[in-house]
């Protein structure tokens, strides 16, 4: 049977981007519908749309709820069979859709998928949000093939493959409508950053497969809506990585693990107080006070989602990284 395919842009002030890179997504999808989410906008990115490409549906969002409640309250009104979550900083390549469609068709408990990711500024190296698939560690940190903290690798084809990986990137997210919806979506109170994560690692112990697709290929310019250099971003990624283990990883000791995070983290901060910047630190801390206003929270949620499913493979991707010097993939 054929799969019908949705690829959905989540946007909020976005005109320039969409300007720039929503042709690309119209040129080479015609196997999908596309839609652009617009998250309340004040701009005239909607009314842009609307004139320069009639063949992109508008979904209006009544709020800007940030990318999980964003996606969930666009994707609560469409039917396809699959969903392309797609950043609106990518450029896509000429049938970018049909290597992972057709990996869906032949495969039916595979619920979420991602293609290459390379760096649309440098387009031979692999780009920071995704690389050629994701993992994290025993503590959460999270890493890639093809990118461990800030080292990128360039692309020479040695992730050319199919391969099953840990969790898929929310700058490009293949997914499932019904395996989405199963584990009921985007966790909101995330907001934004790593709730793809926590959605890959529900997905699996559902018993899903996801996996990373090297023969389809986009070109993600990152940091777009949300720079790399701001310190929000290391408050949700430091944040969130604690609330997703907390929540997800039946046997986990919490307290153990918080007292773990504390000196790594804390490390983290002094790391960036050295490198002069001060408000990445102060982030860290907002970071580890804001888990603790949800920690409650977050606990009561464990006793739904806990599971004892394989989360790692490696127990600490610090040690690797800065200790034992292994800055490739390959190498770990």
């Amino acid at each position: 049977m054929p799969v019908k395919v949705a690829v959905i842009i989540l946007n909020w002030n976005g005109e320039k981007l969409l300007e720039q890179f929503l042709p690309s997504v119209v040129a080479y999808s015609n196997e999908a519908i596309i839609y652009v989410a617009d998250n309340a906008s004040t701009d005239s990115s909607v009314s842009f749309v609307s004139e320069k490409f009639p063949s992109v549906h508008i979904l209006r969002n009544s709020e800007n709820g940030g990318y999980a409640k964003g996606y969930n309250d666009a994707l609560k009104s469409l039917s396809e069979d699959v969903f392309v979550l797609l950043n609106s900083d990518v450029e896509v390549t000429e049938n970018w859709l049909t290597p992972i469609i057709s990996a869906f068709k032949e495969d039916p408990s595979l619920v979420a998928a991602q293609p290459k990711i390379l760096d649309y500024n440098n387009k031979s190296f692999f780009e920071y949000a995704g690389a050629a698939g994701g993992y994290i560690d025993k503590l959460g940190y999270p890493y890639c093939r093809g990118r461990i903290f800030t080292t990128l690798e360039k692309d020479e084809g040695q992730y050319d493959d199919t391969t099953t990986i840990f969790w898929a990137s929310g700058a490009c997210l293949f997914v499932k409508n019904n395996a989405f919806w199963k584990v009921g979506g985007f966790d909101e109170d995330l907001f934004a950053h790593q709730e793809e994560i926590d959605l890959c690692w529900r997905m699996h112990s559902q018993g899903g497969i996801i996996k990373y697709i090297g023969t389809s290929t986009i070109y993600h310019v990152g940091g777009a809506t949300l720079a790399a250099a701001n310190p929000k971003k290391t408050f949700y990624n430091f944040r969130n990585s604690l609330l997703i283990l907390v929540k997800n990883a039946k046997g986990m000791n919490v307290w153990w693990l918080i007292i773990q995070r504390l000196i790594l983290d804390g490390m983290a901060g002094i790391q960036y107080l050295l490198k002069g910047k001060p408000s990445h630190f102060l982030a860290i801390l907002k970071a580890h006070f804001s888990f603790y206003r949800h920690l409650p929270r977050f606990l009561q949620k464990r006793k739904k989602h806990a599971s004892n499913y394989a989360y790692f493979s490696i127990k600490s991707i610090v040690w690797h990284y800065y200790i034992a010097k292994k800055r490739n993939f390959n190498k770990l």
